[in-house]
């Protein structure tokens, strides 16, 4: 198969071995999202509204806790796709997303118009990644891939706090 004219063969990822990188693979990739052939950082960010409504409910708590557990998983599950891969912060990993849109919205209140505000917040701040997360990328490994995600939805969250206080959220 052929990449296009005068382009080497792209060469298939390395297949999985074992239950740890099927596990690994399928919460980095945030259970499909990250296959998505256009925008899987969107797709994974989209991908994370599921689990915000489970949790919204039970309040910013909840939402705190699910965004730390994701982190944490997320530094484990990236960092070996990444060594799998041999590819620095694979495109295909968004479970960074999930983590970072989480920590966003932690600050936002319940309703659809919150919601949207915190993934374009986040994605704004994702992709322009103020300080410190252009410096947290630069960690490496699952920590790398995690860390700029979540820095970037604090600011996603300070933006959802001034939106709150102004009387727009």
């Amino acid at each position: 198969m052929s990449a296009g004219a005068g382009r080497a063969p792209i060469a298939p990822p390395p297949p999985l071995h074992g239950w740890r990188d099927v596990t690994a693979h399928v919460i980095a990739v945030w259970f499909g999202c990250g296959h998505m052939p256009v925008a899987p950082g969107l797709t994974g960010t989209l991908g994370a509204i599921p689990l915000y409504l489970l949790l919204r409910p039970h309040g910013p708590v909840a939402v705190a806790i699910a965004a730390a557990v994701v982190t944490l998983v997320g530094i484990w599950a990236s960092g070996r796709v990444e060594r799998r891969l041999g590819i620095k912060d694979p495109q295909m990993v968004c479970v960074d997303e999930v983590a970072g849109v989480l920590v966003t919205w932690i600050a936002a209140p319940m309703t659809t118009r919150a919601l949207v505000a915190g993934v374009i917040a986040f994605r704004i701040f994702d992709q322009f990644k103020p300080w410190p997360a252009r410096a947290a990328e630069r960690l490496g490994g699952g920590p790398g891939v995690m860390l700029d995600d979540v820095a970037a939805g604090v600011w996603g969250a300070a933006v959802l706090i001034a939106g709150r206080a102004l009387g727009w959220l």
